[in-house]
């Protein structure tokens, strides 16, 4: 019989998925992602698509209660499937997991109290990724909707696992690049936990003010 092959696996510091293939590569990237985003989750999720698009709300009072590593995983995992220019993926996250970095987020993000959430994820652009044949304001402008859906991707995983979310965007660039360390721009801060409480749907603009069509 022939030796059994020993596969590396390759996480970041400081994270690695709670579940993971027994029989494959975990380096290869679809089977890790097929694997965390098919396996059984903890508790019921919500699987239709539409009402977790409805149910979305976001939250600015989350509760103490932990954010299990199975959920942080599928949000993760989520955010990896996002369409991408050219499927290059011109964005990387950020995993804050300090406390005293999460302070210093909040600070630099206009001072909002609720970035100090349970799970704090920075969407940071990364045009180099990108490696398309164009002039670099376009590789930048693709990194930054590569970054925007990613999040997004993420919102609604979160929403789907019975959690809550709330976008941030406004921040000053360079205390954010300074706090995680990193020398690429981000694009929204995204802040992930249980809520204190649901909330009801708000009133959306009339369909004649959201859809213009040409002939």
């Amino acid at each position: 019989m022939g030796e059994e092959i020993k596969h590396e696996k390759i996480y970041p510091l400081g994270y690695e998925p709670e579940n993971t293939p027994d029989s494959s590569d975990p380096n290869i990237r679809n089977q890790l992602i097929d694997f965390i985003l098919k396996s059984g989750p903890s508790e019921v999720i919500d699987t239709d698509l539409f009402a977790v698009m409805a149910k979305r709300r976001s939250t600015r009072k989350f509760s103490n209660k932990p954010v299990e590593t199975t959920k942080i995983d599928k949000i993760i995992a989520a955010a990896d499937t996002a369409p991408t220019a050219g499927n290059y993926q011109g964005f990387e996250i950020f995993y804050v997991k300090s406390t005293e970095k999460k302070k210093l987020l909040v600070d630099a993000c206009n001072k909002q109290p609720y970035v100090n959430a349970p799970v704090v994820f920075v969407f940071c652009k990364n045009p180099s990724r990108v490696k398309l044949d164009f002039p670099e304001h376009i590789l930048k402008k693709f990194a930054i909707q590569d970054a925007t859906l990613a999040a997004g991707y993420s919102q609604l995983a979160a929403q789907a696992l019975g959690l809550s979310s709330i976008w941030i965007g406004m921040f000053d660039e360079q205390k954010v690049m300074d706090v995680i360390g990193t020398d690429l721009v981000p694009s929204s801060v995204l802040c992930i936990g249980y809520p204190e409480q649901t909330k009801f749907p708000k009133p959306r603009r009339n369909l004649k003010d959201l859809v213009h069509v040409t002939w």
